[in-house]
């Protein structure tokens, strides 16, 4: 459970410290970010993230765990098209129709939307059940996972930092609970 925790952790800290940060308001700015490679990895280091928390939460919460895979869910369709479909059309004459269409099609961003809620009210769940300083942190982190993104480059890595810090924190803490009360491993 802490290294699947840890992992997910560093991955979240990857996904915006290695993701382009081109001005995606000019063609030329999406261009460049969204058909690099690293725009591919960092969106596939997220959505890596988000298939391991609910793993390592299964020893942690379960009830937070099925909540978490419901948002990640709802949210992996959307990381989908931005990752793989805004690369397919980065080097197209119209790309910023193209990625407004992707980004901005009401159900896709509704799903977006309600599946990072529901994975940051997994979260929470998991900091007031545990009601340690390590899982508030990991929870803050998800709480703040929608709104970082209408934030500058510079604060959505300190979130990622944000997010690399909760997570192993929550993980090493748990682990260190667990050893201490083998009963925490069943509840």
């Amino acid at each position: 459970m802490k290294w699947t925790l840890s992992a997910a952790g560093l991955l979240f800290l990857l996904y915006p410290a290695l993701r382009p940060w081109h001005d995606e308001t000019t063609a030329a700015g999406a261009a460049a970010s969204m058909g690099s490679t690293a725009w591919v990895l960092s969106h596939l280091f997220a959505m890596i993230g988000f298939i391991l928390v609910p793993i390592a939460l299964l020893r942690i919460h379960r009830t937070a765990a099925i909540t978490f895979w419901v948002g990640a869910g709802l949210t992996l369709p959307y990381y989908g098209a931005e990752d793989f479909g805004l690369h397919a059309v980065a080097q197209q004459p119209n790309i910023l129709e193209l990625a407004e269409s992707v980004r901005y099609n009401p159900f896709a961003v509704t799903m977006f939307g309600l599946g990072l809620v529901t994975m940051g009210v997994a979260a929470v769940m998991v900091a007031l059940k545990l009601r340690t300083t390590a899982a508030i942190v990991f929870a803050t982190g998800f709480a703040l996972f929608l709104p970082q993104f209408f934030t500058p480059p510079a604060v959505r890595i300190a979130h990622g930092v944000l997010m690399v810090v909760g997570c192993v924190w929550l993980a090493w803490d748990s682990a260190r609970s667990e050893a201490e009360d083998p009963q925490l491993a069943t509840a």
